[in-house]
């Protein structure tokens, strides 16, 4: 494993070895049993290239009503709980006295990226995000507190881990492209991506 700092953020490369990431991805399928996966529209109606779901007390949804955490999925049920595995990773690289109230799941099919934004849909922003990368090689993008300013790219692979705190907490971010079949961890392709937050 290598910790890299790049404008602000915590990059843990390698955190995960390949028998970890295995285990984490049965965890995620008996979420996902539990929680399928929607592809999510914008408030303007647009569909998003990434297909989500969640685990723990809140999940992170959008649709025509605007963004918002939510105790319960779009069908009625509560959302599951977060895998132990993530809870000691958190517990290992954020030194946070806040557990994660919530594990946003992103899957990245072909062509699927996510645009520049900041995480500023929670109560506080003292505590950190910590993001785990699974699956294809995802193009990540770093920027600053402002939109529209300097950014810094880095390719993360399978097993990576970002921590995104004190200066880099409300850092614009996010993922250009996906190197579709890079990884051999999920079966058909495309990349899983996971960020805990706490939300209240």
């Amino acid at each position: 494993m290598t910790h890299l700092k790049v404008a602000g953020f915590d990059i843990h490369t390698s955190y995960l070895d390949s028998a970890a990431q295995a285990d984490l991805v049965a965890a995620l399928r008996d979420v996902v049993r539990r929680a399928p996966f929607v592809t999510p529209v914008t408030p303007s109606g647009k569909p998003m290239s990434v297909q989500m779901t969640a685990a723990g007390a809140y999940g992170w949804i959008t649709d025509r009503r605007g963004y918002r955490y939510a105790t319960e999925q779009p069908r009625g049920m509560p959302w599951p709980p977060i895998p132990q595995q993530l809870l000691s990773m958190w517990e290992d690289l954020t030194g946070s006295e806040r557990q994660p109230e919530c594990c946003l799941i992103n899957f990245y099919g072909e062509g699927a990226r996510l645009g520049l934004h900041q995480d500023k849909d929670e109560a506080c922003y003292d505590w950190p995000v910590m993001s785990v990368s699974l699956g294809d090689d995802g193009l990540f993008r770093m920027g600053g507190p402002a939109r529209g300013g300097k950014t810094q790219s880095i390719w993360l692979q399978s097993g990576d881990v970002v921590v995104m705190g004190g200066a880099a907490r409300l850092a614009y971010h996010g993922v250009d492209r996906i190197r579709f079949g890079s990884s051999t961890l999920l079966p058909k392709g495309g990349r899983i991506n996971l960020t805990l937050r706490v939300v209240t």
